[in-house]
């Protein structure tokens, strides 16, 4: 039969992490012994007290029923406490706090709520793939801000067209920033809130990686920006935060308009977070310290593991601050990084993440993410001598 595809869906590119996995299941298929460094998943499994945690609220007969779309209170509280701890930041439990499914979803639906057909959000290019593919399903249209090296992966807001600005509802910022690793100062928290109440912005920060940082360096919040929660809301996730991913869980924070209007979207589209996950969301957040600090301690020996191997193949990279993921401008006589990648995976059994696929300034680029064991990356440095 004729089906079609509507516009909106055709206009979306290919999502890169699904390919990767599919080329990955090609080649488990073969029989071959993949070292996957693509997709970032924490490979550690999720602390025992927060699974201890679910079952306890799962055997609770009360927490068999939808959850009310605004989230459990227990839960909207616990949030509320653990941003005055790690950010000094008061949030309004009530109106200020919104339990998502995974930060992805709150991304993807915030355009739905404040995004009409045409108008145009402003979107960093390479990107985490949702801030576009929200954008165009919302009948909008991005406006990429290239993320270059030399200006520390930070956008040019004053190179943004007035044309575009004219138009644009929704900037989207995400720092520690996925794919490059990089990291910003307060500083530039500050001016995109001036520049947010300037143009009418709302701004979309992307904090999932907050928590995940080395060498004594602590993120900052976007809201601690003097006029932050007056300009946007924050997205956090506790997939990366406490080895969470499958249990789809993260939340938003900040101007409650926004809020407001994410919520009522998401009360027409999905029915929340089952109330034992929330519950056990708070044994996350009571946990998260003593958990984080073991796992920045993996991470970051795995960072220098990868960093230094990579450096003894004469593949020169700076060790980021921040986020499980290195961020590496190709070797000198390779200009694809779809090419690199596939004969990374072809001679070498490793899968690397092109930097294409984050968008067209991510070209000249690969990102590996650090998600597997030091003795795997050490494994994988050495497999890749084949593609040097």
């Amino acid at each position: 039969m004729g089906f079609e595809f509507t516009n909106r869906l055709k206009k979306l590119p290919p999502y890169l992490f699904v390919e990767i996995d599919k080329a990955k299941r090609i080649a488990a298929a073969e029989g071959r012994d993949i070292i996957d460094l693509g997709i970032g998943d924490p490979d550690e499994p999720t602390p025992k007290e927060v699974i201890d945690a679910l079952h306890k609220a799962a055997q609770d007969s009360k927490n068999h029923h939808y959850p009310l779309d605004q989230g459990s209170s227990v839960f909207r509280e616990r949030i509320a406490r653990w941003y005055r701890e790690r950010f000094q930041i008061s949030l309004d439990p009530e109106k200020e706090i919104l339990p998502l499914l995974g930060s992805k979803e709150g991304i993807s639906h915030l355009p739905l709520a404040f995004i009409n057909p045409g108008d145009v959000s402003l979107v960093p290019d390479p990107c985490y793939p949702p801030y576009k593919g929200g954008t165009i399903l919302a009948g909008g249209i991005p406006y990429l801000m290239p993320l270059i090296e030399k200006n520390n992966f930070l956008p040019d807001l004053k190179k943004i067209e007035k044309l575009a600005l004219k138009k644009a509802k929704i900037i989207y910022i995400n720092y520690p920033n996925n794919p490059t690793s990089s990291v910003c100062e307060k500083g530039f928290f500050e001016d995109v809130a001036i520049f947010a109440k300037k143009y009418n912005l709302i701004v979309a920060s992307d904090a999932a990686y907050s928590e995940v940082s080395f060498d004594d360096y602590r993120p900052e919040s976007f809201l601690k920006a003097e006029g932050g929660k007056d300009a946007g809301v924050e997205f956090h996730s506790l997939s990366k935060t406490c080895n969470m991913t499958g249990w789809r869980v993260g939340f938003a924070c900040g101007n409650e308009k926004i809020i407001a209007g994410l919520a009522k979207v998401k009360s027409n589209i999905d029915s929340g977070v089952f109330n034992a996950i929330q519950m056990a969301g708070v044994t996350a957040l009571d946990i998260a310290d003593k958990h984080l600090e073991r796992m920045n301690k993996v991470y970051q020996g795995r960072r220098d593991a990868l960093i230094d191997g990579l450096s003894k193949l004469g593949w020169v990279i700076k060790k980021p601050k921040a986020t499980f993921y290195i961020w590496a401008a190709l070797p000198k006589r390779h200009k694809s990084s779809i090419d690199f990648a596939r004969m990374a995976l072809d001679k070498a059994d490793v899968i690397i993440t092109p930097g294409i696929g984050f968008g067209e300034s991510g070209e000249g680029y690969v990102r590996f993410a650090l998600t597997v064991s030091k003795e795997k990356i050490q494994e994988a440095v050495q497999r890749l001598k084949k593609v040097f």
